[in-house]
């Protein structure tokens, strides 16, 4: 199986760079193609690339890989491309805080969607959805919850600190 995904990784990158070149002028290809191929061959869950070189890499689960590297590497983050599992409504709003060049996603919420549209944030997936569900399934994820009515990056930033505090 893993043969098969490195096989077609090649073609799919491709594929998503050509969205992505839709969208906007994109003369860093690399950046994304190598974001991606991290993401799957390395089995991350979160990758940010920049010229050419891996900034940051994370295997932990839901929001807080994005938040970590809002957090931590803000300032180096501009123009880097990210390659997610998971972007919904907030982390597209976090995304939007830092300047990135381009953004994909394994699975997007269409609110993820429209957030990256209205910060101009061109972006590729591979499933799209209404809205991330929580672990069990039967639920918004919390963090969907949590970025609900929320227009302000910096509002989701503050109550996803509270978040992590309270746990």
């Amino acid at each position: 199986m893993r043969n098969i995904l490195i096989k077609h990784l090649s073609t799919f990158t491709s594929i998503c760079y050509n969205i992505i070149s839709m969208n906007k002028g994109v003369d860093k290809m690399e950046d994304i193609e190598l974001a991606i191929k991290n993401l799957y061959e390395d089995d991350y869950t979160f990758v940010a690339a920049k010229d050419g070189q891996i900034i940051f890499k994370s295997s932990e689960k839901g929001i807080k890989p994005m938040y970590r590297f809002v957090t931590e590497i803000k300032e180096r983050a501009k123009d880097a491309s990210i390659a997610d599992r998971v972007i919904g409504r907030g982390a597209a709003l976090l995304a939007s805080t830092l300047g990135i060049r381009e953004i994909y996603a394994e699975l997007i919420s269409k609110e993820g969607i429209d957030v990256l549209k209205e910060h101009d944030i061109p972006y590729a997936y591979d499933v799209l959805c209404n809205y991330i569900k929580n672990k069990d399934r039967t639920d918004y994820c919390p963090i969907e919850k949590l970025s609900m009515g929320v227009e302000d990056p910096s509002i989701i930033l503050r109550k996803l600190e509270n978040f992590f505090n309270k746990k």
